[in-house]
């Protein structure tokens, strides 16, 4: 792994190349509490002292909406014609949390059934992390098997310090990208990154407002499907589904057709969420999740066994969003307390 520095301002310039290049995603401030990762025009646009996003960057690689194909289906024949591909992309100033939830969908949508609109985006895409420099009230990223400066699953990794910012080249992807901007960066001296990046890790991982423990959860789950605790937990939620819009890891969708009078259309994808009451109802009208308690316990064991079940991947990276968003106060982190109170009990 190689370390490099690049100073604040040599950086701006490393920033309006990429924008100039590369189709540039980063945080954007929109107002003060509200940072959208966006494509930007340089530099200017960028937010780069900012706590976490207020939604995941996954919308880059899964988008929210997305066009799957346009067809015509004038003179009695259905024509289907693709929609433009994405080109070459850096999506910068990821934070942690976020790139692990990258790596979460990557066995979704990359598994045994290839999803190539996915996949196109992922492949054009690389991924700058930035480590935290300071904790949200709601993180607990350690407690999932992360941290605040754990750069695992990006190419690159950059890190703040004194000087401006530490670089490390994770990936042969981000050995090509700096490369292409060498005369930017400094080569650091031995060790002087990692160790940088690893006292701020903790510095940051101490100021988390509350400590979790999930272990033996999975395990709890695995033989106590049914408990009276997701009852107690339903009656809170108002099924509105904001956890999953806001989660770097949900990745619900559903498929739609958008036809106009003159032969033509799209078919369309855009995010769903398990917390809709109509998201399992079936065409005959039965509903495998009718109730609340369900729905609140599916998403629930999704994130702390359903998805390491499959893909020996947690479910959840301990961003805190879901937390900080859902207007009754369900927080995972009290779940996973209560869940181990329950299993003492047993």
């Amino acid at each position: 792994m190689k370390e490099y520095t690049i100073t604040r301002e040599k950086l701006f310039t490393w920033l309006d190349s990429l924008a100039r290049d590369y189709t540039l995603v980063a945080p954007v401030a929109e107002e003060e509490t509200v940072t959208l990762f966006k494509p930007v025009p340089g530099a200017a646009s960028v937010a780069l002292d900012y706590a976490n996003s207020t939604v995941s960057p996954k919308g880059w690689i899964f988008p929210q909406t997305e066009k799957m194909f346009f067809f015509n289906t004038a003179g009695g024949e259905i024509q289907l014609k693709e929609p433009a591909t994405t080109g070459p992309a850096v999506l910068f100033g990821v934070r942690p949390c976020d790139v692990k939830g990258i790596l979460a969908l990557d066995p979704v949508f990359n598994g045994p059934y290839q999803d190539c609109y996915y996949q196109s985006r992922r492949e054009n895409t690389i991924l700058v992390a930035l480590s935290c420099t300071t904790a949200g009230p709601h993180c607990f990223c350690t407690a999932m098997g992360g941290g605040p400066a754990d750069g695992q699953g990006a190419d690159i990794l950059l890190t703040a310090m004194d000087s401006g910012y530490g670089v490390e080249v994770l990936t042969a992807r981000g050995e090509e990208l700096l490369v292409r901007y060498a005369d930017l960066f400094t080569p650091a001296g031995e060790n002087q990154v990692t160790t940088a990046r690893e006292e701020l890790g903790r510095r940051v991982a101490g100021q988390f407002s509350r400590r979790v423990d999930t272990t033996g959860i999975k395990e709890f789950l695995n033989g106590h499907f049914e408990l009276p605790y997701w009852e107690e937990l339903a009656r809170r939620c108002l099924g509105c589904g904001i956890c999953t819009y806001v989660c770097p890891t949900c990745h619900c969708f559903d498929i739609f057709d958008q036809a106009r009078g003159d032969n033509t259309g799209a078919r369309s994808r855009c995010w769903d969420s398990c917390m809709f009451s109509h998201f399992t109802r079936m065409a005959g009208g039965h509903n495998p999740r009718p109730t609340r308690k369900e729905r609140v316990r599916n998403r629930f064991l999704h994130k702390l066994k359903y998805h390491r079940d499959r893909y020996n991947l947690d479910g959840c990276v301990g961003c805190g969003r879901c937390v900080t968003k859902c207007p009754v106060n369900i927080d995972i982190r009290q779940v996973i307390a209560d869940l181990q109170e329950v299993a003492r009990h047993e």
